[in-house]
């Protein structure tokens, strides 16, 4: 008998399936390896092309391998400079920090402090709880039930996901999870007006002598949760919890590590409600495509000794180069603005798609930053008329979208929200061939599962 013949990503993939951890994910939902990337197209190793709407889980600002990015990284290379430098500043480190503090909003820059972290976002995450728990004392920290903040043992502990501590015992102590405004599946059961329910319930659990949690550290909250399913915050709510934290002199910790560098339609998700945090923690884009990782910070927080958060690989000469040129044309482009527009766009025929698409139950996100929530229309919806969760379907539609060449993730509540995190060049032109292919996707997914017009 013949030998069957492997395609050039099968090959790759067997291969990295048997030496590599149980604990890969991307390849198991997205088979394929890459052989070439450009801008907001990727082609695999047997010369297939797709459109990438996941781009590194909203690394990729601009796309991959943007011209100015390849130019920085070539010019850090032909300085000689060393790539590897501690925390030992550099002239590219010190105009990495200047284009950094440009790019906040005046009043916080006036007053920051820069850490510079291992190179991932849990890293600057756990910088920052050492950072607030050294500057008060205290040791609590509230954090939000759809919250994810990293995989280490520090951020698993605040985070939502339950799925990943299950089997990690001792978890960090004192991290409380408080309600976060979630209009679809409110946890109040009112719809939109559950953050007025969310922001008093918090208020009063402060100052509530018997409410069992002691003063806290921080509070810590992403703008727009990601893996939470792109849920955003109301403005409101946001500037509720700016104004109970500032008043009990909590420190709040804004977490951007996905929403930061104009993805959300600002340069910073906080600045929609124009707020200000008293840490602010960055990574993803802020590296160009490259790993980096930093907290901005109060300078009144600035309390803790020398060598109080070390890390080898904060110097990322390369990632600080590419960051700067990638922090520059998002402003000089006015990308954030784009996003927003083109957000704004994409969320409108997504809305259109809603009303012909039986298992579409909600559109949300900000910016370029957005989901979709599958739902199984056969079921009983509750009283908000919301039906349950479908992630069978949402893998499904997945997969029918990935044979259409086009990549995206499948993440929130009950793994059943499409994630879009596109480039933020992507075009509208662009965003049609993405809504086609969805289109197509979704309703071969319907008729495959029986549920094709029964919403």
């Amino acid at each position: 008998m013949q030998a069957t013949i492997q395609s050039k990503n099968e090959s790759l993939l067997n291969t990295q399936m048997k030496r590599e951890s149980n604990a890969r994910s991307y390849p198991r939902r997205l088979p394929l390896a890459i052989q070439r990337a450009e801008g907001i197209y990727i082609t695999d190793m047997d010369g297939k092309e797709y459109i990438d709407c996941l781009a590194g889980a909203g690394t990729l600002a601009l796309g991959h391998n943007h011209p100015v990015v390849r130019q920085a990284i070539t010019e850090v290379l032909d300085s000689y400079i060393p790539l590897h430098t501690l925390d030992i500043t550099t002239p590219v480190k010190e105009a990495f920090v200047d284009e950094l503090f440009s790019s906040l909003p005046k009043a916080f820059a006036e007053k920051a402090k820069v850490q510079f972290c291992g190179p991932t976002g849990g890293d600057a995450i756990e910088a920052a709880l050492k950072l607030v728990k050294t500057a008060t004392g205290n040791r609590a920290v509230l954090s939000f039930q759809g919250g994810y903040h990293g995989s280490t043992h520090g951020t698993l502990s605040i985070s939502g996901t339950k799925a990943p501590k299950k089997n990690i015992h001792a978890l960090v102590p004192d991290a409380h999870f408080m309600p976060y405004p979630y209009e679809y599946r409110c946890p109040f059961g009112v719809g939109k007006d559950g953050h007025r329910i969310s922001s008093t319930y918090i208020e009063n659990l402060l100052d509530d002598p018997e409410s069992g949690i002691v003063d806290p550290a921080a509070v810590i909250v992403e703008v727009v949760q990601g893996e939470g399913g792109s849920v955003p915050a109301p403005t409101q709510w946001l500037k509720e919890i700016r104004r109970i934290t500032r008043e009990r002199d909590i420190p709040l910790i804004i977490d951007e590590v996905q929403t930061g560098i104009g993805r959300t339609g600002k340069m910073f998700a906080f600045e929609h409600a124009e707020i200000e945090p008293d840490v602010l923690v960055l990574s993803k884009a802020v590296g160009g495509s490259l790993p980096l990782s930093v907290v901005l910070y109060n300078e009144k927080l600035d309390q803790w000794e020398p060598g109080a958060h070390i890390g080898t690989f904060r110097g990322n000469q390369m990632a600080m180069a590419a960051g700067t040129a990638t922090l520059k044309y998002v402003k000089e482009h006015n990308l954030a603005d784009h996003a927003a527009e083109l957000g704004q766009y994409f969320m409108e025929k997504l809305t259109e798609l809603k009303g012909h698409c039986s298992s579409i139950g909600d559109v949300r996100g900000r910016g370029l930053m957005i989901g979709v929530e599958v739902i199984n229309p056969a079921k009983q919806p509750n009283s908000l008329g919301s039906y349950p969760a479908y992630a069978e379907l949402a893998s499904e539609i997945q997969a029918q979208c990935f044979s259409r060449g086009l990549i995206l993730e499948v993440g929130g509540r009950f793994g059943s929200v499409i994630r879009l995190l596109p480039p933020l060049i992507m075009t509208q032109e662009q965003v049609d061939e993405v809504l086609d292919r969805l289109n197509e996707a979704i309703i071969e997914a319907e008729v495959k599962f029986g549920v094709r017009g029964e919403k």
